[in-house]
């Protein structure tokens, strides 16, 4: 019986923590592009042709991550990782601002500095306990 219970907690064990790589946790996967969209909508009330856009640049940037991760998997140069990411990131910025109206712009640049201090403040462990 104890034989019994050590394998079963072992086996949640071992279950719990492949979730948590594969980031089971909420906020850790990235948005799929229509919900980016959703989310911008809600914050910004685009128009139909901005959305169309915006899901565009958001599907591509996804494509883009997606091999990037491919590329780590195979223990790709983790610094030169990041500053792929940190240049598509900014040009993913600058497609989406390009979209935008300057008010829009105005409302898109107030809410990331919100987000950022919002993730710095997680960062520094006051996160939503």
């Amino acid at each position: 019986m104890k034989k019994l219970m050590m394998i079963c907690g072992l086996m949640l064990g071992i279950a719990g923590f492949a979730n948590a790589q594969q980031g089971g946790g909420p906020g850790r996967m990235m948005m799929k592009p229509d919900e980016r969209v959703k989310l911008l909508d809600e914050k910004l009330k685009l128009s139909d042709d901005q959305k169309t856009k915006l899901t565009t640049v958001f599907t591509e940037q996804a494509e883009t991550m997606k091999k990037m991760r491919e590329e780590m998997q195979g223990g790709g140069d983790r610094d030169a990782m990041r500053e792929k990411i940190q240049k598509m990131r900014a040009d993913n910025d600058a497609k989406v601002t390009a979209i935008l109206t300057d008010d829009q712009k105005k409302a898109y640049e107030t809410w990331q500095k919100e987000q950022r201090a919002e993730m710095e403040k997680r960062r520094q462990g006051g996160g939503n306990n």
